[in-house]
């Protein structure tokens, strides 16, 4: 995998393609602290867990905290496909602002997580003195509702398609 990123934290190069994250997505994402992520266990049994996380903006990658002998640690393991809701963290029933997303776990190994303790300590410090491993979410579609814009407005994303 070949990956370039440009000046701007909106566009990623992935393997020879141009990559476009639509700036509202990537604010919202990037100010709200906790998303809700699922996962489905070897029994086909889905689980769900929320979880502090920081969004890398030049990466557009999800971050997150937990040790290794948690219930969704050990599903991850075997699983790496994920979805998750991210909701603003302080909700205006008026102004309803949200994210619904899919992915899945990288290797920690991978090429792409070579910054995901950085950013993690640098969003939660006091994340430093908890015992765990950080995990990377590399998210897939991106759906946003955004009610400011109008009533019901999706905004899509989705990595797989080409600017």
């Amino acid at each position: 995998m070949i990956i370039a990123y440009t000046n701007s934290p909106f566009i990623i190069h992935l393997a020879g393609s141009i990559f476009f994250m639509n700036e509202r997505i990537v604010d919202f994402i990037a100010h709200q602290k906790v998303a809700g992520v699922c996962c489905v266990d070897p029994e086909n049994k889905p689980y769900c867990f929320s979880c502090f996380y920081a969004f890398d903006t030049e990466r557009l990658l999800f971050y997150f905290k937990s040790g290794s002998n948690a219930h969704h640690s050990e599903i991850l393991v075997h699983n790496r496909i994920v979805a998750g809701t991210i909701q603003h963290d302080k909700v205006n029933s008026l102004a309803i602002k949200g994210i619904q997303f899919t992915g899945r776990i990288l290797e920690a190994n991978d090429e792409l997580c070579s910054e995901a303790a950085s950013v993690y300590h640098k969003r939660f410090p006091f994340a430093l003195t908890m015992p765990g491993e950080i995990w990377t979410i590399q998210p897939e579609t991106i759906k946003m509702t955004d009610n400011t814009l109008s009533f019901g407005k999706k905004l899509h994303w989705n990595l797989h398609e080409v600017v």
